[in-house]
């Protein structure tokens, strides 16, 4: 699936999304990609992670043992990626700010992990997933989004294998352009919400 089918999935979806946006990074974009609207189709999931998993076998290879990925944005795409490659699929969640990995799951030592994102901008959340995945014991093979935002500059610490690279700027939000000053800002991210 090249990046145009990829983008006509999106915005089949109405999830690419135009105005001005408050990332989870606190930073602020003209764009929002709501991958929460391209999942909640079980058949455009599949298309679109069916597609991702097959990437991830050309660049990565064979051999994962787990899918981990952070809580909230990462559970559906995580699931559906370990699904794909037919392994568990398991999911961290903050606890008072910090990633940590609940509800019984459990890290195999030396278990070979690909983390599932569903977009990644900076490479935060991917960074602190992964440092709770090494800290339990496994081994991160790769990370893997739908959507990479900074078209490769994000360093996660290991290879990033996305269905959709995009430059997306994104501004500190004492730093505006003036057009994206001028609309009101939403926040359509689950993180700090109250």
């Amino acid at each position: 699936m090249n990046q145009a089918l990829v983008l006509d999935e999106f915005r089949a979806a109405r999830a690419l999304l135009e105005g001005h946006f408050i990332l989870t990074s606190g930073l602020r974009s003209p764009m929002y990609l709501q991958c929460a609207r391209v999942l909640m189709d079980p058949k455009r999931a599949d298309r679109l992670c069916a597609a991702l998993a097959a990437l991830v076998r050309q660049q990565v290879g064979e051999g994962i043992d787990l899918v981990v990925s952070p809580a909230m944005g990462g559970v559906v795409v995580g699931y559906e990626m370990g699904r794909q490659l037919g392994v568990p699929a398991i999911f961290v969640e903050r606890v008072d700010g910090q990633f940590a990995l609940r509800r019984g799951f459990e890290i195999p030592e030396g278990a070979r992990c690909l983390m599932v994102e569903d977009v990644v901008t900076t490479g935060l959340s991917s960074r602190e997933c992964i440092k709770v995945i090494e800290a339990l014991g496994g081994k991160v093979v790769a990370g893997a989004s739908l959507v990479d935002r900074s078209d490769g500059k994000a360093d996660i610490g290991v290879p990033l294998v996305s269905l959709l690279r995009l430059d997306v700027p994104s501004y500190s939000p004492d730093n505006l352009p003036p057009e994206l000053a001028a609309l009101p800002a939403v926040k359509p991210g689950s993180r700090g919400l109250k």
